[in-house]
């Protein structure tokens, strides 16, 4: 997962501030680095397909509630160990 690549593409794709996109870029880099994705899907997480599975979320979601639109997807469709890796909290500065 670049991390960094995908900052750049969250920041051209949704609406949210650089803390908020950072959260999410962790939470995302810490999915990435559980394996749990790929163990459950068969699938890496790619910045392509972390913008893509974040652009079914509704419309009018910042990026922090795309990502947490998704994780829930993902707990309810393979188990709630998944609900670690939403966000909870950011800092705008």
């Amino acid at each position: 997962m670049d991390r960094e690549r995908l900052d750049h593409a969250l920041e051209r794709a949704f609406d949210g501030g650089e803390g908020e996109r950072r959260a999410v870029v962790r939470a995302a880099g810490d999915l990435a680095d559980s394996g749990r994705l790929v163990a459950d899907r068969g699938t890496d997480l790619t910045v392509e397909a972390v913008v893509a599975e974040l652009a079914d979320a509704p419309d009018h979601d910042s990026v922090s509630e795309r990502w947490n639109w998704w994780i829930g997807a993902l707990a309810v469709a393979y188990g709630d160990e998944y609900a670690q890796f939403g966000v909870r909290q950011y800092r705008e500065e």
